[in-house]
């Protein structure tokens, strides 16, 4: 009976070696410490475990998440099975999954779940499985109670511009944009709405959390930044985006490029890029799976997916580039082209790229600057000119320091061991000294 885990109450029990029997007796002891009694036996364990039944919501269920030390907020916000700790499988695409994404998502702070990040094999079954199927149809759902059409233009509106400021002014808009997509996410759940109102919906919780998820990622916060990913690739497939979906399948490549598991992230882009359609999104997409090629030390695929991008970048288009990848431009292509060729060891147009890609930026991309300052100083150190690089990285640890961006202070610090190694180099001390201070 306990031999194949297939239930996330299956898994959370097996995390912990505790037979059905066992976790019933913990039910019942739970229970005792309440002054009341249960019947659980390990039958009644296994027909939760099959879904033949669900435990009750106001007796079972919060001894079992006392059992699990699990907040009871969790049980009653998220419903069951989708509380229960441990589950590190993304849950099934399916419009009936698109809520229960967010919730998860957005409770992730109130359970262990912030620190499960979902495994990069399951990640890969989900991409395999975006790519395959189709989004249903969106139900027509009763007018009466129907979604005011100001409010959604609102709701619309406000989430845009916290999307823009998401990045430089982080710390203002974190709670901002958590509170803007739980009233999104209360609009799906909870109003009546016609099928071109439900898009516009979930399309907007996709983009609230793509843009929370890489505030978290940002800030070092893996597990969680996965879920709003997770979330975020729900809805989007629930609204029938396509290229935003991919979009999203790609910023879980980067998270995992950044994991040093670049053979998962270019295993997952395999699957977003045919399914593009604004050649801007097919572009960034390709520039991406460079980069997982060049990790990998594959030069002629990742000589290819770098020509892809740039033709996909040149080629003309009617509708603007959607607005996740609207930023997308030839100084990002230069500057992530360069760190592809930096990998490869093809120095002198590695830096000249690089070069050309940060000159290019905008002053509003501040983020991106640091970001790509680091790859240069980073670039310098290989090529064994410390002098250059710690000119480098300071100016990029300022840059990151003033728009407080943790995660690309902690790139710079990532230098301090290589950077070490020519303490005695202008400009190496002060910066070894200024990184060490910052502890």
């Amino acid at each position: 009976m306990d031999d194949e885990i297939r239930h996330p109450l299956a898994h959370a029990r097996n995390e912990r070696g505790w037979p059905q029997e066992e976790l019933a007796r913990r039910i019942r002891q739970a229970a005792k410490r309440r002054g009341l009694r249960s019947g659980t036996h390990g039958s009644r364990v296994s027909k939760w475990e099959t879904g033949r039944v669900a435990p009750d919501e106001d007796e079972s269920q919060p001894l079992i998440a006392e059992v699990f030390g699990i907040d009871y907020a969790a049980v009653a916000h998220l419903g069951w099975p989708h509380w229960l700790p441990g589950q590190d499988r993304p849950l099934l695409l399916g419009p009936h999954n698109a809520v229960p994404s967010l919730r998860e998502a957005l409770m992730s702070s109130l359970d262990r779940r912030s620190f499960i990040a979902y495994t990069s094999g399951s990640l890969a079954v989900l991409a395999h499985q975006w790519a395959v199927t189709e989004p249903g149809r969106f139900a027509r759902l009763a007018v009466p109670n129907e979604v005011d059409t100001e409010m959604l233009d609102w709701l619309e509106s406000t989430g845009t511009e916290l999307i823009r400021l998401a990045t430089e002014r982080r710390r203002r808009t974190r709670h901002l944009l958590g509170a803007h997509l739980t009233t999104v996410t209360e609009f799906i759940s909870e109003s009546r709405y016609t099928p071109a109102a439900g898009q516009r919906l979930h399309t907007l919780a996709a983009l609230l959390s793509q843009a929370i998820a890489w505030q978290h990622f940002d800030e070092r916060r893996h597990a969680s930044a996965g879920r709003f990913w997770h979330a975020a690739l729900h809805n989007a497939h629930t609204a029938h985006q396509r290229d935003l979906g991919a979009g999203i399948l790609s910023d879980i490549g980067y998270q995992l490029l950044w994991l040093k598991d670049a053979r998962s992230a270019a295993a997952i882009l395999e699957h977003a890029i045919p399914r593009t359609q604004h050649p801007t999104a097919r572009s960034l997409l390709h520039l991406r799976q460079a980069r997982a090629l060049a990790a990998l030390d594959e030069g002629r695929p990742c000589h290819r997916a770098l020509t892809a991008a740039e033709k996909a970048l040149d080629t003309p288009s009617y509708d603007p580039a959607p607005a996740w990848c609207s930023w997308f431009s030839t100084a990002d292509l230069a500057s992530d082209g360069g760190r592809c060729l930096a990998d490869l060891g093809e120095w002198r147009q590695a830096h000249q790229l690089m070069d050309e890609g940060i000159a290019l930026l905008p002053a509003t991309r501040s983020k991106s600057r640091s970001v790509f300052l680091t790859y240069q100083a980073e670039a310098y150190l290989r090529d064994g000119e410390p002098e250059t690089a710690a000119a480098t990285a300071t100016r990029s640890l300022d840059l990151a320091s003033r728009i407080d961006a943790p995660r690309c202070v902690t790139m710079v610090r990532d230098l301090e061991p290589e950077l070490s190694r020519y303490a005695h180099a202008a400009g190496v001390s002060e910066l070894l000294e200024r990184l060490r201070a910052a502890g």
